[in-house]
């Protein structure tokens, strides 16, 4: 691969982005059909992992900008989907679609704080060595 600090940011981007939605369409079509399994799996793992890129720059900051790029701006930014929830929770039974945005709210929510505790405690274990 390319040595990502000569990479133009416009070119590290499309790059995470093209990886982000060749991955997200490979979770997709691997789960059941019915209820929007997919995507919601795609979005809470996305919020996990956005979770981590954001607490890991606060707390420990190893991760360069061009990395954050690729990573976040790039591949999570087409991994999740916002448009792709709206669409299938819209064409849902109303009782499923109540469960759709509770899920992928509640879930991505957790996601998140699951991501900064992980990142917390590694940057505990990191300060006491």
């Amino acid at each position: 691969m390319a040595d990502l600090d000569r990479l133009d940011p416009l070119a590290l981007v499309a790059l995470g982005g093209f990886a982000g939605a060749i991955t997200r369409y490979g979770v997709t079509v691997a789960l059941p059909t019915g209820f929007p399994w997919g995507t919601l799996a795609v979005n809470v793992a996305g919020s996990f992992a956005l979770g981590v890129l954001l607490f890991e720059e606060r707390l420990v900051g190893r991760l360069g900008e061009r990395a954050r790029l690729v990573a976040a701006t790039g591949f999570l930014s087409s991994f999740t989907t916002y448009s792709t929830f709206a669409t299938e929770t819209a064409a849902l039974a109303p009782t499923l679609a109540v469960a759709n945005v509770g899920a992928n709210y509640v879930l991505g929510f957790a996601a998140v704080l699951a991501g900064r505790a992980a990142v917390r405690s590694l940057a505990a274990s990191e300060v006491r060595a």
